[in-house]
């Protein structure tokens, strides 16, 4: 099976060139179109969603993502082997899924390499097409990645800053994706359950729970979200609108209560 996450949005043709490239290499290849929408450029939020799928993925699983504003300049393409495959550009976007692959190695993909499987140029703007969607064709076909590039050690890859980090009694947090309900789910995960969530400087106090209906339309609250990281919603309304967040946006919060 191979998974696709990009930011090519779904009203151009860039979708079908890269899956029809992926066909015509392993015409048996099964591919699983995860998103196409993610924020153009927002790797943040790519590396996020590449995660939620790559915890439930079976093994050999391969995951091609595309969030790739340096297409074309000197940053490096890559596989990462695990118990499933990461195709990737080296920007950061494997930063949450390497979470949950336990990484082996890891390879620079080699574009010459590449061109004498797919017969075809690379294009210096196109690279989901020519280089990332081929790759994880070829491995979903049994390629060895040692013929696709050349090894790097793991701890070279570029990771993204998405620790949280604490100062005294606040967490200092990032906004690490934002759904199309407006839910604002932060990069902590792991934590003690809360009675309620203080938002310091917003005046907020949001009361801890652990659905959305158990507030009125309209209110804030706080929850364990599906994806086991902290979550900030409103019922029925969009927290993100509320709070005038975005992804990448860093939050001060304050955990009070709780076991």
């Amino acid at each position: 099976m191979i998974t696709l996450t990009t930011d090519f949005g779904l009203r151009g043709p860039y979708v079908g060139e890269m899956k029809a490239a992926m066909l015509r290499l392993n015409p048996e290849a099964v591919i699983v179109d995860v998103s196409h929408s993610i924020t153009r450029h927002s790797v943040l939020e790519g590396s996020f969603v590449m995660e939620q799928v790559v915890k439930y993925s079976p093994e050999g699983t391969v995951h091609v993502g595309v969030i790739d504003p340096g297409v074309g300049t000197e940053r490096r393409a890559v596989i990462i082997e695990g118990e499933q495959f990461l195709v990737v550009p080296d920007n950061g976007l494997a930063t949450l899924p390497l979470k949950h692959i336990k990484a082996r190695k890891a390879w620079e993909i080699d574009f010459e390499r590449v061109k004498r499987f797919t017969k075809w140029e690379i294009s210096s703007t196109f690279h989901g097409r020519d280089v990332f969607g081929p790759v994880g064709a070829l491995l979903d076909a049994w390629v060895e990645p040692e013929k696709l590039g050349s090894e790097i050690p793991l701890e070279s890859l570029i990771r993204l800053d998405v620790e949280p980090r604490r100062e005294d009694d606040l967490w200092l947090l990032k906004v690490i994706y934002i759904d199309d309900f407006g839910n604002v789910i932060l990069n902590l995960e792991g934590y003690e359950r809360p009675e309620r969530v203080e938002l310091p400087g917003r005046g907020l106090k949001i009361p801890y729970l652990d659905t959305y209906g158990q507030v009125k339309p309209g209110e804030l609250l706080a929850l364990p979200g599906s994806h086991n990281y902290l979550e900030i919603a409103v019922n029925q309304g969009s927290a993100a609108k509320r709070l005038g967040l975005k992804v990448g946006d860093e939050v001060r919060v304050k955990l009070i209560g709780g076991d």
